[in-house]
């Protein structure tokens, strides 16, 4: 068999090779079959570009970065992807790197992640990005596909919960959902509910699709046909399931560990991003709101729908003060729906400022994932961003349609 080759993907970065995260972004490169490499700029292109692109830089590596990434746009560096990475701690370069990353975007069809890393990075902590870049430049008529054919099964084993689908003929016609506690007992039962609701079989299934944080491990177990990051399966099974395969999305998933914010166009993922600093700006945060509430995680969007997030001072940005201001926002006499509306609104304003930075956000908006359910915090993402989001059904399974949808790609190829 010809090996494949690797995805040549141009990095615009400023500290990594100071901080010992250099290693790790050429660590997780390797992992998924990709060159790593720094486009060769003259001083001369360095003043120009620095001059053209009219940002007050002081540092001699954004200059650089911002030097290679025109050469990128005019067409002088042949790259299958971007990666732009620069230091958490510097605002300088994540104003440069936010820049960069919508320039390239706007100016070119490549896709591009952003990352802000501190000297804890490490090549695990890269693999899923460096993944979802590799698997955009490779496999972009497979994400291109409008329709699943066929009987396949989706299962996207994530950090919290587990997720089975059976999809027939562009239906969706079983749907399996538990905790996830161990990763293939997890994945087992809840392949037998989407079995068991939609009359079918394994031996009825013609390919298999696997996604999330354990897909590896289920994908081996159950012989997938398509083991695939989530970044990239998400965004495909949220704009299918909206309806919005063609023109411009955005794709919002705030799960139980990380979050992702994802910019897509005609279905096909262009800048995204994942992750955040603290679990208080993820859905875990929103389940110890409703532990301290009293409330079931289900009855917390009612809840919040009730309330006013503004009669309540709150910032999850840390989940051990955010849940201190829980506490305090309660022994102070406020309502639950309002310290429930107020918890919405703060991972909200914290998605917006860790993720939503990160990408160009056009509309629809497109909430997906368990947490598009919790309606309080829809609501205070639409205010946020001044729109009407989106919330298909299905939303919560959104992982496990996508890679159904996606491994259809592969039937006949057995």
């Amino acid at each position: 068999m010809k090996k494949e080759q690797p995805v040549r993907v141009v990095q615009l970065s400023c500290g990594p090779e100071h901080s010992g995260v250099q290693k790790e972004i050429y660590d997780a490169a390797a992992m998924v079959n990709a060159e790593m490499f720094f486009p060769d700029v003259t001083l001369a292109d360095i003043k120009k570009a620095y001059s053209e692109f009219g940002l007050e830089a002081k540092s001699a590596d954004l200059k650089l970065a911002i030097a290679r990434a025109k050469a990128l746009v005019d067409g002088a560096v042949e790259a299958d992807a971007v990666f732009i990475a620069t230091c958490f701690r510097c605002s300088e370069a994540a104003i440069v790197r936010n820049e960069l990353r919508r320039y390239i975007h706007n100016k070119s069809t490549l896709p591009v992640v952003s990352y802000s890393f501190t000297e804890r990075t490490t090549s695990g902590t890269l693999l899923t990005r460096m993944e979802a870049l590799t698997t955009v430049a490779r496999r972009r008529a497979l994400l291109a596909r409008e329709e699943q054919t066929g009987t396949t099964l989706g299962i996207d084993s994530g950090s919290s919960t587990t997720k089975a689908v059976v999809m027939k003929d562009n239906e969706i016609i079983g749907v399996g959902w538990n905790p996830t506690t161990g990763v293939i007992e997890s994945a087992e039962s809840a392949v037998k509910t989407a079995f068991e609701q939609s009359g079918l079989k394994m031996s009825d299934i013609e390919a298999i699709g696997t996604t999330g944080y354990g897909r590896y491990l289920v994908g081996d177990k159950f012989k997938a046909d398509l083991i695939q990051e989530e970044l990239t399966v998400n965004s495909k099974g949220a704009v299918y399931l909206a309806d919005r395969q063609h023109g411009e999305a955005t794709v919002i998933d705030i799960g139980g560990m990380d979050n992702k914010a994802i910019s897509v166009q005609d279905g096909i993922p262009g800048s995204f991003t994942m992750g955040g600093i603290c679990a208080g700006a993820s859905g875990r945060f929103l389940e110890m709101t409703a532990k301290r509430l009293g409330v079931d995680i289900t009855e917390l969007g009612p809840l919040a729908a009730k309330g006013s997030s503004k009669e309540v001072p709150m910032n999850s940005y840390c989940i051990v003060f955010g849940t201190q201001s829980l506490v305090n926002a309660l022994a102070e006499g406020h309502s639950k729906e309002d310290v429930a509306a107020a918890a919405c609104r703060s991972v909200s304003e914290q998605v917006y400022e860790q993720q939503l930075q990160e990408v160009d956000i056009k509309e629809p908006v497109i909430m997906v994932g368990g947490s598009s359910l919790i309606e309080g915090l829809v609501i205070e993402m639409g205010k946020l961003l001044k729109t009407d989001v989106v919330v298909p059904p299905y939303s919560q399974y959104i992982g496990s349609v996508g890679a159904g949808l996606l491994s259809s790609g592969f039937i006949g190829e057995k």
